[in-house]
């Protein structure tokens, strides 16, 4: 086996990767059609053009970790595949997230499910898994996170630092699942609780956005559990930075930008953290209006625009919006402070360090300063857990 450069795959992460991807994609396409060709066709294909998109965050968040820990040739082409696995298991969890949210779009064209009617002419139903579309997508997305799993164990066999790399896996998985279902649960329960909203936000997203990708990379190079420690703690804090920087640009968002409709997230009736604190607002506030006004019209499919606008003037007004902001700032200057205590790789490091911030719509420049602040310096028992990093944000 041929040991890759990594010096040429730094140059360009994202290129190295497709490469990767489209070998990869291109034998499960061939094993597809020698099994079934109308599967393969709509279904098979499907996944492979699905995965062809993206920003490729968290495998290139996986490679960065991995140079970053010293990592090199040696680790080079397990790190390629163990990327391109996390991108398969992107797939998965985007079209099952679209089926049960219902939404139609997504990267700016037509979500999986709504794409597989539109193809049998079966559009129309408003529950997305009582159709054609729906059942089929979640097909699709069982096999993107089947060929994720062969991709991995493929990985796994190219590396010599294979231990714990298997239970790291296993729990992304997992946690992924935990956290859609949380989600899930506080909307049918109606939950108004920001601590549930937050334990779901790590689950769901800050774990396997940027945690487990950063130890992925991390454990490939064989990295000592300092690193790792802190490793996680900068995944952790930056992960729940992006999603409740999600859960703003869900509703404040541009739909340009996010590639979804604006205020999607408050007819679905999300149960974010910005919903918990905006009510826990009108409360301290006694604003009795606005409690109704956010009872009636979250969560409800028929909200217009004009009722949606009116819930985002609410949420900014009672400065809902500039908490949940300054709560993003906040983790990420703690982030940025856990990457700045471990010793890395300086160029790598500095990777890490823009990825993670960009996802939350930072840039170093502006968490700088404020991250020197958050180093805890010399001497801090080291026992600041993921619930004590949580803890934090209330």
């Amino acid at each position: 086996m041929q040991t890759l450069d990594p010096h040429t795959v730094d140059r360009d992460v994202t290129a190295a990767l497709d490469l990767v991807l489209h070998d990869v994609l291109r034998q499960r396409i061939d094993e597809s059609l020698a099994i079934e060709g109308t599967f393969a066709a709509d279904i098979a294909r499907r996944v492979a053009g699905f995965t062809a998109g993206g920003h490729r965050r968290r495998a290139r968040l996986l490679w960065w970790a991995m140079r970053a820990v010293g990592g090199d040739g040696d680790e080079a082409d397990a790190a390629l595949r163990a990327a391109a696995a996390v991108e398969l298991v992107q797939t998965c969890a985007l079209i099952h997230d679209d089926v049960m949210d219902g939404s139609r779009t997504r990267r700016g064209e037509p979500a999986v499910h709504v794409a597989l009617d539109r193809q049998y002419g079966a559009e129309g139903s408003t529950r997305p898994l009582a159709g054609f579309g729906g059942s089929a997508a979640v097909l699709a997305g069982d096999l993107a996170l089947a060929w994720a799993d062969d991709v991995f164990a493929e990985a796994l066999l190219r590396t010599p630092h294979s231990a714990g790399l298997g239970a790291q896996w296993r729990a992304m998985r997992t946690e992924m699942v935990a956290g859609q279902y949380l989600d899930l649960h506080a909307q049918m329960t109606g939950s108004r609780s920001r601590g549930l909203a937050l334990r779901t936000a790590v689950l769901k997203t800050a774990c396997y956005s940027a945690v487990h990708p950063l130890l992925l990379g991390a454990r490939l190079a064989g990295a000592g559990e300092g690193p790792v420690g802190e490793l996680r703690r900068a995944g952790l804090c930056a992960g729940i930075a992006f999603q409740l920087e999600n859960d703003l640009q869900g509703v404040f968002g541009d739909p340009a930008r996010t590639g979804k409709p604006a205020g999607e997230d408050l007819r679905e009736g999300k149960a974010t953290y910005l919903m918990a604190v905006g009510r826990a607002l009108c409360v301290r506030r006694g604003d009795t209006a606005g409690l109704r006004m956010l009872e009636t019209v979250v969560g409800s499919p028929a909200a217009t625009d004009a009722d949606l606008c009116r819930v985002r003037d609410l949420l900014d007004g009672h400065g809902a919006r500039a908490h949940v902001t300054a709560r993003v700032d906040g983790l990420c200057a703690r982030a940025v402070g856990a990457l700045r205590r471990t010793d890395l790789v300086p160029g790598p490091a500095e990777q890490l360090e823009r990825l993670l911030l960009d996802a939350c719509g930072r840039t170093p420049a502006e968490v700088g300063s404020r991250a020197a602040a958050e180093d805890p310096g010399p001497g801090e028992p080291e026992r600041r857990s993921s619930a004590a990093v949580t803890g934090g944000v209330r």
